[in-house]
This record gives C-alpha cells, structure tokens and sequence, in this order.
C-alpha cells in the first residue's frame, strides 16, 4: 500500500508539471520582477505550503533545460558525441552537467547580492536570492541553447536565426538582472549595468573553465 501510495504520489506530480510549468514560465516572462520576490516569499512558508501554485525555482530550471535539451535532439539529427567524454555521452549525465553549469549563473548573481548587502554569506542567506535567481535564469538558458542549437544546423539562414536568438535572450536576462539589482541594492541604472555585465562575464568564464576541467578530467579516465 506505501509502494501504491508514492506511485500515486508520483504519478500526480508528474501530470501536474504538464499545467504548472506553462503558467510558471509564463509569469517569469511576463513579470520577472514579481516571480522573483515570490520566490523570496513562499522560502518563508512550511514545507508543504512552498510554490503550491508553480514550480520550485530550481525544478524549473532543471525542467526547461530538459526542453532544451529535446530541441537540440530534434534540430540536430546527428550530434557528434565524440567530442564529448564517454560519461557526457549520456543524455542523464549531460543534462545534469548542463544543470551545474547553468546554475553558476544564478549563483554568482546571489553571492554578488549579498557581497554588496555585507550579508554574511551562509546556506541560509544564500538560498533566497539563489532561489529567485533560478526562475529568470530558467528562460535565459533556453533561449540560449536553443538559438545555438538552431545555429549549429548550418544552414545560412538559421544560423542568423539562432544567433538572434541567442543575443535577445541574453538582453532580456540583462535587463531583468539590471532591475533587479536596482530595486534590491537601492543603485543607480549605470552602476546595477556594472554590476551585472561584471558578473555576467565572470559566470561564462567560469562556466567555461568548468566545462573544459571537467571535459579534461572525464577525458582522462574515459
């Protein structure tokens, strides 16, 4: 009865993403703003009580990379998996390392709030802000993926498709991120675009370092 009871459990949890990851991505999009504080909030709640009516920040992150995932399968219908380490070669452990590299981003920006706040910089301190960092994080990486996957198809014309794409993502994370800092560190427009152009950098270089430590690192021993 517990082993039907948690299929139960399960089963309506997976159903359910089918109607709240529509309506959480659609109010990320339409108002960032808000879905961030949201997040703030609801951390306060029990438990049981937490994203009732959406999904967890980091849930829909996790999610949307899977869609992106997805899209790169059906643009792109012969990958080159010999460039990737035997154990990427996977399409559970790639999307898991997609996931840890993506989450630098929403990562950096919280340590960055908190380091201008003199915050002390904790598990407890940290979660809010990474938490609402996951939310806006989760588009910019679609449309990221996505505009190189369409990219990388060849054809001349996608290619300036998908570098659109990719670049309009990029600006609407910016802007979100700018407003964000604005409102959260009480700065000026100048210095919230310092800070987020800073950090933005910071975040792909390390997002890039990682890939190429741990392509290395897997390369070894694979």
């Amino acid at each position: 009865m517990r082993l039907l009871q948690s299929l139960e459990e399960l089963l309506y949890e997976l159903v359910s993403w089918l109607v709240f990851y529509p309506v959480t991505l659609w109010r990320t999009l339409r108002r960032p703003q808000q879905m961030m504080r949201y997040a703030d909030v609801e951390l306060g709640d029990a438990q049981e009580e937490r994203y009732k009516d959406t999904l967890s920040p980091p849930l829909f992150l996790l999610l949307t990379l899977l869609f992106a995932h997805g899209l790169e399968l059906a643009l792109i219908a012969h990958r080159d998996d010999a460039m990737l380490p035997e154990m990427l070669r996977n399409d559970t452990n790639l999307l898991i390392f997609r996931a840890f590299l993506f989450s630098i981003f929403p990562l950096l920006m919280a340590v960055r709030l908190l380091g201008r706040t003199g915050a002390a910089l904790d598990r407890e301190t940290l979660k809010p802000p990474f938490y609402s960092q996951c939310y806006v994080a989760a588009p910019f990486a679609f449309g990221l993926s996505a505009g190189m996957n369409i990219a990388r198809t060849g054809h001349q014309e996608m290619v300036a498709v998908g570098t659109a794409i990719s670049l309009l993502s990029l600006l609407w994370y910016v802007i979100v991120e700018v407003r964000w800092f604005e409102h959260d560190l009480h700065v000026g427009r100048l210095a919230a675009v310092w800070l987020v152009l800073r950090t933005v950098a910071e975040a792909t270089v390390l997002l890039l370092a990682a890939t190429m430590i741990v392509a290395q690192a897997l390369g070894v021993h694979g």
